[in-house]
């Protein structure tokens, strides 16, 4: 048995195990589970009903189908889902897509229990810490639940808690997952063109972020220094001396979802300048701190009675390095000169592109593309190009060409999206593109002034003196290994995995058909010299092994016959 197949029987909850493969087999998914080694795990009167043929489920698409199974599997696949969504260059789009849908609300949890796990936390009883606690959460979701609150000195406050025993869970079905993308990676090798192995890997470290809240409080501080000082931007306070590990306070923010027009119209807010603010704000985080809040959905950011803004939930965040701030300023450089080459070049420094691509043949195929995508543009003022259809087109161009796109940068794109969106619903003459230009401009300036060109010619001065340091060092290297006949070549065969796969099966089928035959050479032997015991002068024993052979090699022929391969 392989080591991973060792390693789930291994695992503590083998419950879960067995409850994930079943819903699974609901959703029509017993091919995969055959493929993957995992029918050990399926009770055996399953096995024999099924007989060799999972029945196929009719009317929800695959996609849709993976949807329902991840619902029904709870919080861990929920999360990977809403992952998978932001990554159809990985998955495809009708698989992100659907994913979307997925949300993130469930019943909540007791109040006693969230009561509980904050005073075992806190190390204070409620009435010590609290004037009141509002029994009822505001909000519940996989992860953790919120309830309103008010301090002893008064202040107004959410406390978010962790739900009970949720990390034991989802580190048992990080760990399920773990060993299924190795069975994956051994059994079905065309799966590796998704990279499964780095999508759980990071699933766990985004995860795992999530549920320490002293993370999110470290977030929320950040993002409060960063605009400090910013009259339209609100960031909450947290109290950290009374935040852990699995229960987080925060001020509570007055005000409404940004995504409710009539209660801001009443509130005589102007939408149009919350809508500057908002993006604003968002270009910000991006282009100059490199540190922004990647989840904006409506209900992470508020409208305040004084006008101000005020951002929710710093749980999932997006880093931007200076490299690719700067490779923003060429892609937009790039555009604004119709130089698609340089565009082409930007996309091969950030690393989109695979090293076994055909880089003459992309360079032609893509930029022709572009070409056909980009034209029309150029006709366009501002305001008459909807940036949401310009992002979803570029996403599928990155796709059609198999590059593969830093999760980053797609939380970017994310983020802008939800943001063209909302700025739309508040000012339906917003202009994304045009609030987007300021910070492009001062990151174009930034490249060519002295210090950035001072930096950059820094920093090859000091990779070419590198390389000749360790040039010769590394050229011994080699002709040492090549005196010492110490030179190893590693050879890579496409596809073999398949051809042994298949020359495995053939040859089980072999094995098996002269099992079969054997049965019945040996029955018919026994019929003839009368085995005893005998009825009506037949061998029972023959007659046994006439009729278990019988059964195998019928067994055998459907199998065949199913596989298509007769």
């Amino acid at each position: 048995m392989p080591f991973s197949l060792l390693r789930l029987r291994a695992l503590k909850n083998i419950n879960r195990v067995r409850q994930i493969i079943n819903v699974f087999l609901k959703y029509g998914f017993g091919h995969v589970i055959d493929q993957l080694r995992l029918h050990r795990f399926i009770p055996l009167r399953k096995r024999l009903k099924a007989f060799g043929r999972w029945p196929e489920v009719k009317g929800p698409t695959i996609p849709e189908r993976l949807r329902m199974a991840f619902a029904e599997l709870g919080p861990s696949f929920i999360k990977l889902a809403q992952l998978l969504s932001a990554r159809p260059d990985l998955i495809t789009v009708p698989f992100a897509d659907e994913f979307k849908k997925l949300q993130d609300e469930v019943p909540p949890f007791s109040v006693e229990a969230a009561k509980r796990i904050v005073e075992e936390d806190i190390r204070f009883p409620i009435g010590k810490v609290f004037a009141d606690f509002k029994d009822r959460p505001i909000a519940a979701a996989s992860i953790a639940q919120v309830h309103h609150g008010t301090l002893l000195d008064g202040s107004d406050v959410i406390v978010k808690v962790q739900r009970p025993n949720i990390r034991e869970q989802i580190e048992t079905d990080i760990s399920i997952l773990t060993t299924i993308v190795q069975l994956m990676d051994r059994y079905i090798p065309e799966s590796r063109f998704f990279n499964p192995t780095g999508i759980v890997e990071e699933f766990s470290r985004t995860v795992r972020k999530e549920l320490d809240f002293f993370e999110e409080a470290k977030n929320c501080s950040r993002f409060r220094k960063n605009f400090e000082g910013n009259p339209g931007i609100h960031i909450p306070k947290v109290y950290g001396e009374y935040t852990t590990g699995r229960v987080l306070i925060m001020e509570r923010i007055d005000g409404v979802r940004i995504d409710d027009i009539t209660a801001m119209d009443n509130m005589g807010l102007d939408r149009k300048e919350l809508a500057g603010t908002g993006v604003d704000a968002y270009f910000k985080m991006i282009l100059e701190d490199g540190f922004f809040h990647a989840d904006p959905h409506p209900g992470n950011i508020f409208a305040m009675p004084d006008g101000r803004i005020g951002f929710m939930d710093f749980g999932i965040v997006g880093r931007v390095t200076d490299e690719m701030k700067e490779t923003m300023a060429n892609t937009f450089l790039a555009l604004i000169n119709k130089d698609f080459d340089r565009l082409i070049d930007q996309y091969i420094e950030l690393g989109l592109i695979p090293e076994e691509v055909d880089l003459i043949a992309f360079r032609k195929d893509f930029k022709a593309d572009l070409i056909d995508f980009l034209e029309p543009l150029y006709g366009m003022t501002l305001k008459e190009i909807n940036f949401a259809e310009y992002m979803d087109t570029v996403t599928h161009l990155a796709i059609k060409h198999n590059m593969k796109i830093p999760s980053d940068l797609l939380l970017v794109n994310k983020a802008m999206l939800i943001l063209e969106n909302i700025g739309r619903e508040l000012d339906p003459n917003f202009n994304f593109i045009a609030a987007a230009e300021p910070y492009a401009s001062k990151l174009v300036r930034e490249k060519y002034s002295p210090s950035k060109i001072y930096e950059k010619a820094k920093r090859n001065i000091e990779e070419v003196g590198d390389f000749v340091v360790l040039f010769p060092r590394q050229m011994k290297q080699i002709i040492r290994k090549v005196l010492k006949d110490d030179i190893h070549f590693k050879l890579t065969h496409l596809g073999l995995e398949r051809f042994i796969k298949d020359m495995d099966k053939s040859s089980n089928r072999i094995a098996f058909a002269m099992i079969v035959s054997a049965m019945i050479i040996s029955s018919a032997i026994m019929h003839a010299t009368g085995v005893p015991p005998t009825i009506f002068g037949f061998s029972i024993l023959g007659l046994s092994a006439f009729a278990f052979a019988f059964f195998l090699g019928i067994w055998l022929i459907i199998s065949i016959i199913r596989s298509g391969r007769l």
